[in-house]
Protein backbone atom coordinates (compact mmCIF):
# COMPACT_ATOMS: atom_id res chain seq x y z
CA UNK A 1 0.00 0.00 0.00
CA UNK A 2 2.70 2.24 0.27
CA UNK A 3 4.26 2.30 -3.09
CA UNK A 4 0.81 3.90 -4.30
CA UNK A 5 1.73 7.16 -4.10
CA UNK A 6 4.76 6.80 -5.80
CA UNK A 7 3.08 5.50 -8.99
CA UNK A 8 0.40 8.19 -8.96
CA UNK A 9 2.61 10.76 -8.50
CA UNK A 10 4.09 10.88 -12.28
CA UNK A 11 0.42 10.57 -13.70
CA UNK A 12 -0.17 13.83 -11.53
CA UNK A 13 2.34 16.07 -13.13
CA UNK A 14 1.24 17.01 -16.44
CA UNK A 15 -2.30 18.16 -14.92
CA UNK A 16 0.03 19.81 -12.92
CA UNK A 17 2.19 21.68 -15.42
CA UNK A 18 -1.38 22.57 -17.22
CA UNK A 19 -2.23 24.13 -14.41
CA UNK A 20 0.74 26.54 -14.43
CA UNK A 21 0.94 26.93 -17.99
CA UNK A 22 -2.97 28.44 -17.84
CA UNK A 23 -2.66 30.45 -14.79
CA UNK A 24 1.04 32.29 -15.92
CA UNK A 25 -0.80 32.83 -19.44
CA UNK A 26 -3.82 34.24 -17.49
CA UNK A 27 -1.82 35.82 -15.14
CA UNK A 28 0.19 37.60 -18.19
CA UNK A 29 -2.87 38.50 -20.37
CA UNK A 30 -4.07 39.89 -17.41
CA UNK A 31 -1.28 42.09 -16.65
CA UNK A 32 -0.97 43.07 -20.11
CA UNK A 33 -5.01 44.00 -19.99
CA UNK A 34 -4.34 46.57 -16.87
CA UNK A 35 -1.26 47.97 -18.20
CA UNK A 36 -3.33 49.33 -21.39
CA UNK A 37 -6.36 50.10 -19.56
CA UNK A 38 -4.39 52.34 -17.23
CA UNK A 39 -2.43 53.61 -20.02
CA UNK A 40 -5.41 55.17 -22.04
CA UNK A 41 -6.51 57.01 -18.62
CA UNK A 42 -5.85 60.41 -18.00
CA UNK A 43 -3.29 60.72 -14.95
CA UNK A 44 -2.14 64.04 -14.79
CA UNK A 45 -3.28 67.36 -14.55
CA UNK A 46 -1.28 70.05 -15.05
CA UNK A 47 -1.66 73.77 -14.79
CA UNK A 48 0.63 76.60 -16.05
CA UNK A 49 1.05 79.94 -14.24
CA UNK A 50 2.24 82.55 -16.68
CA UNK A 51 3.17 86.26 -16.31
CA UNK A 52 0.26 88.87 -16.46
CA UNK A 53 -1.56 89.74 -19.04
CA UNK A 54 -1.24 85.89 -19.82
CA UNK A 55 -3.91 83.81 -18.44
CA UNK A 56 -2.95 80.30 -16.77
CA UNK A 57 -3.11 77.47 -19.10
CA UNK A 58 -3.95 74.01 -18.38
CA UNK A 59 -3.83 70.52 -20.00
CA UNK A 60 -3.76 66.73 -19.32
CA UNK A 61 -1.24 63.86 -19.52
CA UNK A 62 -2.36 60.31 -19.91
CA UNK A 63 -0.79 57.11 -19.59
CA UNK A 64 1.04 57.02 -22.61
CA UNK A 65 2.20 60.29 -21.90
CA UNK A 66 3.94 60.00 -18.44
CA UNK A 67 4.94 56.92 -19.22
CA UNK A 68 5.57 55.97 -22.54
CA UNK A 69 6.57 52.57 -21.15
CA UNK A 70 3.15 51.53 -20.31
CA UNK A 71 1.91 50.63 -23.60
CA UNK A 72 4.85 48.89 -25.23
CA UNK A 73 5.27 46.50 -21.83
CA UNK A 74 1.34 45.95 -22.22
CA UNK A 75 1.71 44.97 -25.37
CA UNK A 76 4.45 42.93 -24.85
CA UNK A 77 2.95 41.21 -21.80
CA UNK A 78 -0.07 40.21 -24.23
CA UNK A 79 1.97 38.79 -27.05
CA UNK A 80 4.45 37.10 -25.10
CA UNK A 81 1.54 35.60 -22.62
CA UNK A 82 -0.03 34.04 -26.50
CA UNK A 83 4.06 33.04 -27.45
CA UNK A 84 4.51 30.79 -24.35
CA UNK A 85 1.27 28.34 -25.53
CA UNK A 86 3.30 27.99 -28.93
CA UNK A 87 7.23 27.59 -27.40
CA UNK A 88 8.65 25.27 -25.62
CA UNK A 89 11.00 23.97 -23.29
CA UNK A 90 14.07 26.88 -23.17
CA UNK A 91 11.86 29.05 -25.45
CA UNK A 92 9.80 29.46 -22.41
CA UNK A 93 12.27 30.68 -20.58
CA UNK A 94 13.08 33.41 -22.29
CA UNK A 95 9.48 34.17 -23.26
CA UNK A 96 9.27 34.70 -19.26
CA UNK A 97 12.37 36.70 -18.99
CA UNK A 98 10.89 38.97 -21.65
CA UNK A 99 7.53 39.10 -19.23
CA UNK A 100 9.19 39.85 -16.88
CA UNK A 101 11.51 42.70 -18.32
CA UNK A 102 8.00 44.14 -19.43
CA UNK A 103 6.48 44.15 -15.76
CA UNK A 104 9.57 45.65 -14.60
CA UNK A 105 9.05 48.44 -17.32
CA UNK A 106 5.74 49.02 -15.56
CA UNK A 107 6.81 48.97 -11.94
CA UNK A 108 9.36 51.42 -12.64
CA UNK A 109 7.03 53.91 -14.55
CA UNK A 110 4.17 53.80 -12.24
CA UNK A 111 6.95 54.45 -9.08
CA UNK A 112 7.87 57.26 -11.04
CA UNK A 113 4.74 58.96 -12.03
CA UNK A 114 4.17 58.98 -8.63
CA UNK A 115 7.29 60.36 -7.36
CA UNK A 116 6.75 63.58 -9.33
CA UNK A 117 8.66 62.58 -12.44
CA UNK A 118 6.19 63.97 -15.34
CA UNK A 119 7.43 67.45 -15.43
CA UNK A 120 9.34 66.52 -18.76
CA UNK A 121 5.76 65.34 -20.04
CA UNK A 122 4.05 68.19 -18.63
CA UNK A 123 6.54 70.82 -20.80
CA UNK A 124 5.91 69.35 -23.88
CA UNK A 125 2.03 69.57 -23.59
CA UNK A 126 0.44 72.75 -25.69
CA UNK A 127 0.94 76.72 -24.17
CA UNK A 128 2.96 75.04 -21.41
CA UNK A 129 6.47 75.70 -22.03
CA UNK A 130 8.40 78.66 -23.03
CA UNK A 131 9.61 81.39 -20.87
CA UNK A 132 6.50 82.93 -19.93
CA UNK A 133 5.51 80.17 -17.38
CA UNK A 134 6.34 81.13 -13.89
CA UNK A 135 5.09 77.68 -11.85
CA UNK A 136 3.62 74.61 -12.95
CA UNK A 137 1.45 72.20 -10.65
CA UNK A 138 0.77 69.04 -11.62
CA UNK A 139 -2.05 66.90 -9.68
CA UNK A 140 -1.30 63.02 -10.44
CA UNK A 141 -4.29 60.40 -10.21
CA UNK A 142 -3.08 57.79 -8.31
CA UNK A 143 -5.38 55.01 -9.14
CA UNK A 144 -3.94 54.78 -12.75
CA UNK A 145 -0.49 54.84 -11.99
CA UNK A 146 -1.28 52.22 -8.69
CA UNK A 147 -2.48 49.61 -11.47
CA UNK A 148 0.28 50.43 -13.35
CA UNK A 149 2.30 49.10 -10.55
CA UNK A 150 -0.65 46.24 -9.94
CA UNK A 151 0.30 45.01 -13.63
CA UNK A 152 3.88 44.96 -13.38
CA UNK A 153 4.05 42.98 -10.38
CA UNK A 154 1.90 40.33 -11.84
CA UNK A 155 3.56 40.45 -15.02
CA UNK A 156 7.03 39.91 -13.20
CA UNK A 157 5.83 36.92 -11.08
CA UNK A 158 4.44 35.53 -13.96
CA UNK A 159 7.26 36.21 -16.03
CA UNK A 160 9.90 34.93 -13.25
CA UNK A 161 7.64 31.61 -12.59
CA UNK A 162 7.44 31.19 -16.64
CA UNK A 163 11.38 31.38 -16.50
CA UNK A 164 11.99 28.93 -14.06
CA UNK A 165 9.30 26.57 -14.19
CA UNK A 166 8.29 26.34 -18.10
CA UNK A 167 10.76 24.61 -19.84
CA UNK A 168 8.49 21.42 -17.58
CA UNK A 169 5.54 22.43 -19.00
CA UNK A 170 3.42 20.41 -21.96
CA UNK A 171 3.48 21.56 -25.09
CA UNK A 172 0.11 23.06 -26.32
CA UNK A 173 -1.86 19.79 -27.72
CA UNK A 174 0.40 17.19 -26.16
CA UNK A 175 -0.91 14.49 -24.27
CA UNK A 176 0.11 11.99 -21.67
CA UNK A 177 -0.18 8.46 -21.41
CA UNK A 178 -0.26 6.82 -17.98
CA UNK A 179 2.21 4.62 -16.88
CA UNK A 180 1.40 0.67 -17.81
CA UNK A 181 -0.32 -0.82 -14.70
CA UNK A 182 0.31 -4.48 -13.56
CA UNK A 183 -0.37 -7.00 -15.76
CA UNK A 184 -4.36 -8.20 -15.27
CA UNK A 185 -4.90 -11.40 -13.18
CA UNK A 186 -6.07 -14.45 -15.33
CA UNK A 187 -8.37 -16.73 -14.29
CA UNK A 188 -7.94 -20.74 -14.57
CA UNK A 189 -10.75 -20.94 -17.16
CA UNK A 190 -8.41 -18.56 -19.60
CA UNK A 191 -5.63 -19.84 -18.94
CA UNK A 192 -6.98 -23.35 -19.92
CA UNK A 193 -8.97 -21.70 -22.91
CA UNK A 194 -5.06 -20.59 -24.16
CA UNK A 195 -4.23 -23.98 -23.71
CA UNK A 196 -6.22 -25.16 -25.97
CA UNK A 197 -6.05 -22.55 -28.38
CA UNK A 198 -2.46 -23.54 -28.15
CA UNK A 199 -3.03 -26.50 -29.13
CA UNK A 200 -4.96 -25.49 -32.48
CA UNK A 201 -2.64 -24.12 -33.59
CA UNK A 202 -0.20 -27.34 -32.48
CA UNK A 203 2.14 -26.31 -29.82
CA UNK A 204 2.45 -27.76 -26.45
CA UNK A 205 0.94 -26.03 -23.57
CA UNK A 206 3.20 -27.43 -21.25
CA UNK A 207 6.17 -26.13 -23.38
CA UNK A 208 7.72 -23.09 -21.04
CA UNK A 209 9.65 -22.15 -24.66
CA UNK A 210 5.88 -22.14 -26.31
CA UNK A 211 4.30 -18.34 -26.27
CA UNK A 212 1.10 -18.73 -25.55
CA UNK A 213 -1.36 -16.15 -27.30
CA UNK A 214 -4.75 -14.90 -25.80
CA UNK A 215 -7.19 -15.37 -28.32
CA UNK A 216 -9.59 -12.43 -29.41
CA UNK A 217 -10.72 -10.35 -26.86
CA UNK A 218 -8.77 -11.61 -24.05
Amino acid sequence: MSEAPGRDQPARRPGSGRRELTGVVLGGALAGALALTAAAQTWAAVTAERRPPLPPVSGTLSGAEAAPLGTAAGLVLLAAALALLAVRGTGRAVVGLLMAAAGGALLWSGVRVLGGGVADAAADLPGLGGGSTTATTVEVSVTWPVLALVAGGLGVAAGLVAAVRGSSWPGMGERYERSPGPAPVRSEEDRAEDAWKALDRGEDPTDPSSTTRPGPGR
